[in-house]
């Protein structure tokens, strides 16, 4: 915190210190794209130096400019080359990125949002062959927001004849390599891809990721419009803070000796003489540690612009028993005769998962299962609850299957491409449906309404890759004024399904499975729980923990989804680093002959151990501390949670011997223990917080005051 008064205190006076033109006047009529040309100062302006003592950005006389960290270590600087940060690509393929720099204004600021500041314009004319574009790049820099640069641009036409563009770039910043065969550079991107890759990765020559934010298949699209680069020494990041979801790309490439990113957007458009566009709010930012400063800072910007995640209830942080290790073989007969185990385990909720529904669309249950109908499953539910859980129910809405009575008298419903395809989902071999059309809307809230409120359930569970993006759709009878309306509306779905559970039990448990996909941040506002939906590793579990808990809050319901996924059953993964336990066995025999996930005696002491040693610890609704921690160059790898008056470390590896550092401590002694084999490891004083140790796969420690 004293550093960030620090900051603060110098804030106005490093961001004055520059090459400007201060006018507010000039400004006003800059920012109006009054005339062909804007005011010019008295001298033609060299460059600008613009920062707030933790960012710096300069810009030279040809309007190409580099970012640095303002405090960075004198002998190994961390800065950007040199290069044109902003261009514009011609519908022929060229790009134009030469411009030459005429005006630098600057003035103060108050914003309602993110308060006070300092807003710049830095001005000039294309040098190349298209010679009449001019360009105007916007920065804000706010107190409040150390490090982090607010970039809007603007282009227009002063020529006397249209130019046709193809798309845009912000952000574009290169930074040399050390190369070796250890990688220097770490990323997080959140792109989507369908195999379901790891969002944080070392970066190696030849890697590549375009980490574009519609679809990357048919049903896999969507996602966190941030990207970020780390060394071990700090780091760079840019995305966009626009409150609606855009079809840009966030690419990232290291080859030749550096490693690059930058925000881009495929946006054709035939700009016209004393015409211009802008290009939506984008930013760059320099931190220390790893992207979780990054994820954790656009959080905070992007609830003070009015997107954040809900307080959730506390319901949200019990521990979950799911009949999915049935799959589709389950029936009201094997829950039943699972439930009183899972209880007797310490369990709280009781998942109904995919299998109990006649068809994708309809969501009428399963006569074969429920031959009762509605009375069948409200009984169900009561016997649930009887055991002493909470039900919650499975489905996946914006998707409807062949066959189904909803496609047959409603096929108005579907998401349609430029051709009039619809999108195919393919894990269930399903269509999608347009969330920005009303009567979408209307009866996947109506179903919400009968769930929760006619059916009984405490929860849902919304499951499916397709649920975390869609394409833009060109259906003629839904009467878009832009195909992109059904990406940008696709969080007001969310938002009436949020809102039609909450509207009968304010306390409804929502969650949000966007399987293997990296979750779109836009769709926060309007879910309480996130599982690690589908983790394919340990890492991927911890890895999509924190980021997790940067982008929805330190205390933030994150499950480690069901503990099977993980290879031994990696409990330790889950309960380490403050997530929800989840867990899919069977018991007391499992119809599956291979794949079975029934619960032998062995397995029920170890499952008996890790669900006591949650409940006691209830590390979730702890303070997730990401930033103590590099998960990239830390070694052991390692979490830690500030709960119960304590704090609580997780190290990770395969084998370690040797120190491990206990950051974060603010008293002057504390009691260190191991506390999945109660084992006491002694004292540390916080002043020298080393302990020697030595461990196989993972060490948990308790970290209790004197």
């Amino acid at each position: 915190m004293s550093e960030i008064r620090r900051v603060r205190r110098k804030f106005l006076k490093t961001a004055s210190g520059a090459v400007a033109g201060s006018s507010a006047a000039a400004w006003a009529g800059l920012a109006a794209g009054a005339g062909r040309a804007a005011a010019t100062p008295p001298a033609k302006p060299s460059g600008a130096r613009i920062g707030d003592g933790v960012i710096l950005i300069e810009y030279d006389e040809a309007m190409r400019s580099r970012v640095a960290h303002a405090q960075a270590g004198r002998t190994a600087p961390l800065r950007s080359l040199w290069g044109a940060s902003e261009s514009v690509d011609l519908a022929q393929g060229a790009s134009v990125d030469r411009f030459t720099l005429d005006t630098v204004i600057r003035e103060d600021i108050e914003d309602a949002a993110h308060g006070k500041g300092v807003h710049w314009v830095i001005a000039g004319t294309s040098s190349q062959r298209v010679t009449g574009l001019r360009k105007s790049v916007d920065l804000r820099l706010f107190e409040r927001h150390p490090g982090f640069a607010f970039v809007r641009v603007r282009y227009r036409n002063v020529s006397a004849q249209p130019i046709v563009l193809e798309g845009w770039t912000n952000g574009a910043y290169r930074f040399a390599t050390q190369g070796g065969a250890t990688p220097d550079t770490w990323s997080y991107s959140g792109g989507t891809y369908p195999d379901r890759r790891d969002w944080v990765q070392p970066v190696k020559a030849g890697f590549a990721q375009e980490n574009f934010l519609g679809m990357t298949a048919s049903d896999y699209g969507g996602g966190t419009p941030v990207v970020d680069l780390w060394r071990r020494e700090g780091g760079f990041a840019v995305g966009h803070v626009d409150t609606v979801a855009r079809l840009v790309s966030l690419p990232i490439a290291c080859h030749g000796g550096t490693v690059q990113f930058a925000v881009h957007a495929h946006a054709p458009l035939t700009l016209a003489p004393d015409t211009a566009f802008e290009t939506p709010e984008t930013f760059v930012a320099v931190h220390r540690g790893d992207y979780y400063a990054t994820l954790e800072r656009y959080r905070r910007i992007m609830a003070e612009r009015g997107l954040q995640s809900p307080v959730p209830p506390a319901a949200s942080y019990e521990p979950i028993w799911c009949a999915w290790g049935y799959e589709r073989q389950c029936t009201s007969e094997r829950i039943e005769g699972t439930l009183a185990k899972a209880r007797s385990l310490g369990l709280d909720w009781a998942v109904i998962d995919d299998g109990w529904q006649n068809h994708i669309g309809d969501w009428d249950l399963d006569r074969q299962k429920y031959p009762g109908g509605d009375a069948d499953m409200q009984r169900l539910v009561r016997r649930i609850r009887a055991e002493g859980l909470k039900p919650r129910l499975w489905f996946s809405p914006l998707s409807v299957a062949p066959g189904s009575d909803l496609l047959h008298d409603h096929a108005d419903l579907l998401l349609l491409d430029a051709n009039g395809a619809p999108q195919n989902i393919s894990w269930w071999n399903t269509f999608t449906l347009c969330p920005a059309y009303t009567p979408t809307v209307t009866q996947a809230a109506a179903l919400v309404r009968r769930f929760i409120g006619e059916w009984g359930f405490a929860g849902l569970k919304l499951d499916g890759q397709h649920l975390n993006g869609v394409a833009p759709c060109y259906n003629p009878a839904h009467r878009h004024e832009r195909p992109e309306e059904s990406v940008e509306r696709l969080p007001g779905f969310y938002r009436a399904l949020y809102d039609a559970a909450r509207g009968i039990d304010p306390e409804a448990v929502i969650e949000l499975c966007p399987c293997g996909t990296a979750y779109a941040f836009h769709n926060f506002p309007y879910m309480n729980h996130a599982p690690a939906s589908d983790p394919e590793s340990s890492w991927q579990v911890r890895h999509k923990g924190k980021t997790l808990k940067a982008l929805m809050g330190p205390s933030a319901p994150f499950a480690g989804d069901h503990v099977e996924l993980t290879p031994g059953n990696d409990f330790a993964s889950t309960v380490g680093i403050g997530a929800v336990v989840s867990t899919k066995f069977t018991w007391p025999v499992d119809p599956k002959p291979k794949d079975s996930f029934l619960l032998t005696p062995e397995r029920e002491a170890t499952w008996a151990r890790w669900i006591g040693l949650y409940r006691q610890l209830m590390l979730p609704r702890g303070i997730y501390r990401g930033e103590l921690y590099d998960i990239a160059f830390d070694k052991p790898e390692a979490h830690a949670v500030a709960a119960n008056g304590n704090l609580y470390y997780a190290f990770y590896a395969s084998k370690w011997q040797g120190p491990v550092e206990l950051r974060g401590l603010e008293h002057a002694r504390y009691r260190v223990r191991d506390y999945f084999h109660d084992a006491e490891l002694g004292q540390v004083d916080a002043a020298q917080p080393r302990l020697q140790v030595g461990f196989e796969g993972f060490l948990l420690l308790e970290a209790a005051p004197v």
